[in-house]
């Protein structure tokens, strides 16, 4: 590991963990999202060195042969159109969903805000989110 790797580059090239994109690398995007102890950090603005002795889970760690209710979600909703912004999404919503726990779509919508889409125009995701915490659905 050298002393200048991003986290999300020791992910993708050290341990081939490929589920974390390379967004904007500027902290904008947040395509490479994790959780590092708990709590859902841009790993473009983390040094490797720093995570030493943390906990990092990443979109690979959602599930093992099934998705998880928050991907089956994804899919259903049609939430996910390149894919790209996807793992971002699903890291921040895992930690939303154990500590914030958002009580509207508007709420919801202010925490996703460090999560760009280019895609799916934003309501897909917020109704697949929305469907595993129970909220209520927007009137079109």
């Amino acid at each position: 590991m050298r002393a200048d790797q991003t986290l999300v580059q020791f992910l993708r090239e050290e341990k081939r963990l490929t589920g974390t994109h390379i967004g904007c690398d500027t902290v904008s995007c947040g395509a490479c999202t994790v959780l590092l102890n708990g709590q859902a950090v841009k790993s473009c603005s983390v040094l490797a060195v720093q995570c030493d002795g943390a906990r990092v889970d990443t979109v690979e760690g959602l599930c093992d042969q099934e998705l998880s209710p928050l991907q089956q979600a994804f899919r259903e909703c049609f939430a996910v159109q390149c894919g790209f912004c996807t793992p971002g999404f699903l890291m921040t919503a895992c930690e939303l969903m154990r500590t914030v726990k958002p009580k509207s779509r508007q709420e919801l919508a202010v925490q996703l805000a460090g999560n760009y889409c280019r895609c799916t125009g934003y309501q897909p995701i917020l109704d697949a989110i929305g469907r595993v915490l129970a909220l209520p659905s927007p009137s079109r």
